[in-house]
C-alpha cells in the first residue's frame, strides 16, 4: 500500500490522507523553505485532527488557535493552568509539582502545572495571536523550549526545567531566562507549542552556528548548544552599544518565532 511521508515530522500516512495523522501538517502542500534554509512551520488548517496514544487533538481557529483534546482512558496532558479554555465536568484534574518553588515564582514561572486525565475533553489556548506548533518527540529524545511557550505535553513526556543566565532580553532588565525541558522514555510523546507570529525551523549541521535574538528563540534539540555572545559596535565618536545574542551550535533543530511578547523580568 502506498504511503505518504509527512515533510514536517516524517511520519508515514495512508495515501488518501490530506493531513498528517501524527502532527496535522498538510500532506498536499510542500514545505516552504527560505533561501537561507529556514522552514516555515506548517499552518494547520482549521479543524485539523491528529492522534496521540489513544487520544485525538483537533486544532480550531487560525488567529488565536485552540487545541481541543479528546482524552482516552489512561491518557493525560499537562499544561500551565491559565491556558485551559474549557473542560467537560467529568475530566479529572491533578497537579504536577515542577520543583524550584519560590525561585520559579520570582522568575514569573508557575511552580505547579495542571494535569487533565481521560476520559473526556479539554480545550487549551493562549491569549495571543500566533500558531500552534506540533512536535512529535521520538523515544529517548530531549527538546528544550523557551519559557511560557509550551501549550501542552502528553503523559509520556518527562518534564523538568533549566535556567539559562544572561539570555533574557536586556532591554527589559532581565539577567536570565528559563527553558522547559521535555524528555521521552520508551514511548513517543507529543508536544504542543504556541509561537507568536510565525514559526520557522532550521536544522543545523555539526558545528554550524547561528546567532538568534533571545526574544525570537522558541525551541531547540538538546544536541544544540546555546551560549550568550556580546557584540559591541560604535554609535558615534565616543559612544558604543552592546547587542546580546544567543549563539546556537549544531547539530540539531532550532525553532524561532517572528514576534516576541515579554512576560516579565527573570531574576
Amino acid at each position: 500500500m502506498d504511503r505518504i511521508e509527512c515533510q514536517w515530522c516524517k511520519a508515514q500516512n495512508a495515501a488518501d490522507r490530506t493531513s498528517c495523522g501524527t502532527c496535522g501538517a498538510p500532506l498536499d502542500k510542500k514545505n516552504l523553505v527560505s533561501d537561507s534554509g529556514w522552514t516555515e512551520a506548517p499552518r494547520l488548517r482549521d479543524m485539523t485532527e491528529f492522534k496521540f496514544s489513544n487520544s485525538t487533538c483537533q486544532i480550531e481557529g487560525e488567529i488565536v488557535p485552540v487545541a481541543e483534546l479528546a482524552l482516552a482512558q489512561g491518557d493525560s496532558v499537562f499544561f500551565e493552568h491559565h491556558v485551559m479554555l474549557w473542560k467537560e465536568p467529568g475530566v479529572p484534574m491533578s497537579a504536577l509539582n515542577t520543583g524550584g518553588g519560590a525561585r520559579r515564582m520570582v522568575g514569573g514561572m508557575p511552580h505547579i502545572l495542571s494535569v487533565a486525565h481521560g476520559p473526556g475533553r479539554v480545550a487549551l489556548s493562549r491569549d495571543a495571536t500566533g500558531e500552534v506548533v506540533v512536535l512529535p518527540i521520538h523515544p529517548s529524545h530531549e527538546i528544550d523550549v523557551r519559557e511560557h511557550a509550551f501549550l501542552a505535553g502528553t503523559h509520556s513526556l518527562n518534564y523538568s526545567f533549566v535556567r539559562i543566565k544572561g539570555l533574557a532580553n536586556v532591554l527589559h532588565g532581565g539577567t536570565g531566562m528559563y527553558m522547559d525541558r521535555f524528555v521521552t522514555g520508551g514511548e513517543q510523546g507529543l508536544l504542543l507549542l504556541h509561537g507568536y507570529g510565525n514559526v520557522f525551523q532550521k536544522t543545523l549541521q555539526q558545528g554550524e552556528k547561528i546567532l538568534v535574538e533571545p526574544g525570537g528563540f522558541l525551541y531547540k534539540d538538546s544536541s544544540v548548544t546555546m551560549n550568550t555572545v556580546t557584540q559591541k559596535f560604535k554609535t558615534g565618536m565616543m559612544g558604543s552599544h552592546n547587542m546580546y545574542l544567543a549563539e546556537m551550535t549544531g547539530p540539531g533543530r532550532v525553532g524561532i518565532q517572528s514576534m516576541y511578547v515579554h512576560h516579565g523580568t527573570t531574576e
